[in-house]
């Protein structure tokens, strides 16, 4: 009966988040302040959490972050924390909610009958190319015939001179691909990032950026990104990246192919 009534007791406490981290607090006799130095977390963000005004907070993304350096500092159960935050304040992702579906009949449909299409003979592609060589070589013959000139007499008669000329050296720069993706990022406001490379390794994993830090410059054949807002300055290989303000966290793919955005089921999550 009395680990029944604890576990109780716990589930209470965790479905309470605000009341477990005030309680937490009062129970240590720290204060709000010695709380603000430890964690770099302002004391009203620390405020709002006890009182679970979370929409005083910059983002659920900071929401998150704070909550779980918060916990760590009273020495808390962080993860229980913020799943129980999760299950409070976030809707299911629409890859979680979206049924697996067979495939429609109208599209299965297109496939056959693109199937009993008649095709090409195997012959025709390359009767295709043998007529474009020659086109190429005729034309090639004609410039070369226009270009060619007949000497007058007189230029005959004259004396050949040797004229020793130097050699011109023509340069060529030959376009390399990159094989690599460099990302810089300049905060312009506080900004949370979370930065992974294509093996899932954390580069930068969960951090808060105010103006005036420095933001580390990663390089990786492919990155992950999530930003919880758009204050930043964004460039991919020394080209500026524009990061459109968004009400929910904002994702990249960085590949040396190109950039595209996330939606939030795919984003890296540093929490």
């Amino acid at each position: 009966m009395a680990s029944r009534r604890r576990a109780l007791d716990s589930l209470r406490s965790v479905a309470e988040i605000g009341a477990t981290l005030r309680d937490a607090r009062i129970r240590g006799h720290v204060d709000l302040n010695d709380v603000e130095s430890g964690t770099k977390i302002r004391a009203r963000y620390l405020r709002a959490m006890e009182d679970e005004e979370w929409d005083a907070l910059p983002g659920p993304v900071y929401a998150k972050s704070f909550l779980r350096t918060y916990a760590d500092y009273l020495g808390l159960d962080s993860r229980a924390l913020v799943d129980e935050f999760k299950s409070q304040h976030e809707l299911p992702t629409d890859h979680e909610l979206r049924p697996v579906s067979p495939l429609p009949r109208e599209r299965q449909r297109d496939r056959e009958r693109w199937s009993r299409r008649p095709r090409a003979p195997s012959w025709v592609p390359v009767a295709l190319v043998l007529v474009a060589v020659v086109a190429a070589l005729y034309v090639v013959g004609s410039r070369s015939q226009k270009s060619g000139t007949t000497p007058t007499s007189a230029q005959a008669s004259r004396p050949l001179k040797h004229h020793h000329q130097a050699p011109h050296h023509r340069t060529i720069t030959a376009f390399v691909k990159p094989t690599t993706v460099k990302l810089e990022l300049v905060p312009t406001a506080e900004v949370y990032v979370c930065l992974v490379n294509g093996s899932g390794t954390k580069l930068i994993p969960g951090q808060i950026f105010s103006p005036g830090q420095t933001i580390p410059t990663k390089t990786a054949t492919k990155l992950l990104l999530t930003l919880g807002n758009a204050s930043v300055r964004m460039k991919v290989n020394g080209a500026p990246v524009t990061v459109a303000p968004s009400v929910t966290a904002i994702g990249f793919l960085l590949q040396p192919s190109g950039n595209r955005s996330l939606p939030p089921s795919h984003q890296p999550r540093c929490l």
